[in-house]
């Protein structure tokens, strides 16, 4: 197959240095981004589990927890077109057609489109800010991935509580500002906080990224894993972060 073909205006393909899988990018539209892939590597997936990631993107969620976890099939959804498009592309490229489905739709119709307790896992990377945080990119593609313009935490939240089985996990990617919130809006719908992780970028700065996950109608006890540092210097990556990648040192 010659991948360049399935390639549109302004579109690029990128390595992601597992399984030879790659993935295409728009330069136009907002690129994923480290948040995506910690989430890939903080979500563990069982063999023969069935997995969603909500807000999927160009579908680089799904692919990479395809190319490291022995789950059985991952489905992403994704209300923009254009992403929808690109991402089934991606999967076209990798020969996962079998293995990942990409369907479009609403998070907050979720439920109604899978039905309830349709998951072992769902996993997400939401927009962060709200219509109050900061300025909102002209860009319709950017500003719905990083604005609760489309979703809100609440709806993500509600869609995962509903769609998950009974025991069934949930992983989540998000900003330490809104953590009490984030907290408050799980527990409200029986998605117990199991385990988090602070992400620092250097050892001495405060986090900016938190991975949470999440147990349906779990029991309450949280464990808190240590935190990990992004650059040990300057424009040099931490030891994890190359092993995460699956980047040679």
């Amino acid at each position: 197959m010659d991948i360049n073909k399935l390639l549109l205006e302004d579109e690029r393909i990128d390595d992601l240095n597992r399984n030879n899988y790659k993935v295409i990018q728009s330069k136009k539209q907002f690129c994923f981004g480290m948040d995506a892939v910690l989430l890939s590597s903080f979500a563990k997936i069982k063999k023969g589990e069935s997995v969603l990631d909500l807000g999927t993107g160009n579908g680089i969620i799904p692919i990479l927890l395809e190319a490291k976890t022995e789950g059985e099939h991952f489905t992403g959804l994704e209300i923009q077109e254009y992403n929808v498009d690109m991402a089934r592309r991606s999967i076209i490229m990798n020969n996962q057609v079998k293995k990942i489905d990409i369907v479009q739709g609403d998070i907050k119709e979720a439920s109604k489109i899978f039905g309830p307790a349709s998951f072992d896992v769902v996993t997400s990377n939401p927009p962060y800010m709200t219509a109050n945080h900061g300025l909102v990119n002209p860009n319709e593609g950017k500003a719905v991935a990083r604005h609760e313009i489309l979703c809100t935490l609440e709806d993500v939240v509600r869609e995962t509580s509903r769609v998950l089985k009974q025991n069934g996990r949930f992983y989540m990617v998000h900003r330490p500002f809104r953590l009490i919130e984030i907290i408050n809006m799980l527990t409200k719908y029986k998605l117990e906080p199991k385990r988090l992780r602070m992400v620092y970028p250097y050892v001495d700065k405060e986090p900016n990224m938190v991975l949470i996950e999440c147990v349906k109608c779990g029991k309450s006890r949280l464990k808190i894993d240590p935190p990990l540092i992004v650059y040990k210097a300057k424009n040099e990556y931490s030891d994890e972060i190359y092993d995460i990648y699956g980047y040679d040192k």
